[in-house]
């Protein structure tokens, strides 16, 4: 047979019969005959890769983002070729460095990294279809939510039960872009506690660094330069489960003498009896991928897609001094 009717056959294309492509099919696996990514890649100038860029693999957001990413790249064809970049409160993390990606990729997911101007420059500059998930500069593709509303939301929860006096859990504010979801969500609490009447105080705002320890470290400071602080706003369930942690080491009940509320949906917030503003991460990984498919292939896209959010209400919340 031709290359031609071969290529036909194993691509499942018209104008080639069903005898003919089960031969081709059988000799394919006879053979051992797989497609070389990089003769393709030569052929049609596509990778059939995708890059994505995230700071952590390990944390509930992301895992659950790049789980729906994969497994809808995957579905299609497509592999993905994964970068980390730690970012802590105690060390700089390294700079983006765009020729990693260089002719490796197809487009790139940026998966809740905070990058400065320049970095979002040289991905725009790679000349591939690039989109964020979590967090994204205004001229670019993001898939995210609307992160003032969704701290708006967690803080008016905690103002109708009665507390006055409510400490807030943030990121990392030294080492992230104006718009990241740490800055987005502090600018709700306080856009809540503004429209309640509330003197905001800045010494009622912690760097918890986005996980179980720093939300129980910086909870515990709070507490003991603010002894009179009712509840917590975190700015993630795992910081809220770190507050939960801190509570407790210090003697205190949840929720009789500290209300606390986060925002994911973490898998283990039902467990711990944490009222959460929910978000579905999977759905936004998933969603994102699909659509940075779509411009690979030309397609137009929205600028942005928005998702919900859910309050979901649990044990760890209840007006000030519920148990006497």
């Amino acid at each position: 047979m031709s290359t031609a009717t071969v290529s036909r056959a194993l691509r499942g294309l018209p104008n080639v019969s069903e005898a003919t492509r089960l031969r081709v099919l059988a000799e394919a696996a006879r053979l051992g005959y797989v497609p070389t990514p990089s003769a393709a890649s030569l052929a049609t100038g596509r990778t059939r890769t995708i890059g994505v860029l995230t700071p952590w693999v390990n944390r509930w957001f992301f895992a659950n983002v790049i789980e729906g990413a994969e497994r809808a790249l995957r579905d299609l064809g497509y592999d993905v070729l994964l970068y980390t970049f730690d970012v802590r409160r105690t060390s700089s993390r390294r700079r983006v460095d765009p020729s990693v990606l260089r002719h490796r990729v197809d487009g790139t997911l940026v998966v809740g990294l905070p990058l400065d101007d320049d970095e979002v420059r040289s991905l725009v500059g790679l000349a591939r279809p690039l989109a964020f998930v979590g967090s994204g500069p205004a001229d670019q593709v993001t898939v995210r939510l609307d992160d003032v509303a969704t701290g708006r939301a967690a803080t008016r929860h905690l103002l109708e039960l009665g507390h006055r006096v409510i400490g807030h859990i943030t990121g990392v504010p030294d080492l992230v872009s104006s718009w990241s979801p740490p800055v987005e969500r502090a600018r709700g609490y306080v856009r809540a506690l503004e429209e309640a009447g509330i003197v905001v105080e800045p010494d009622l705002e912690v760097n918890g660094d986005f996980d179980v320890a720093g939300g129980r470290e910086s909870t515990a400071e709070l507490l003991r330069r603010r002894p009179d602080v009712t509840a917590v706003f975190a700015a993630s369930d795992e910081m809220a489960m770190g507050a939960i942690l801190a509570a407790r080491d210090l003697g205190l009940r949840v929720p009789e003498d500290l209300s606390v509320v986060g925002v994911d949906g973490h898998d283990l917030g039902e467990l711990v009896g944490l009222t959460t503003i929910a978000q579905d991460a999977y759905q936004q990984g998933f969603d994102a991928a699909l659509l940075l498919l779509e411009m690979i292939n030309g397609a137009p896209v929205p600028e942005s897609l928005t998702y919900p959010t859910e309050l979901v209400r649990r044990g760890s919340t209840a007006p000030p001094g519920a148990g006497g």
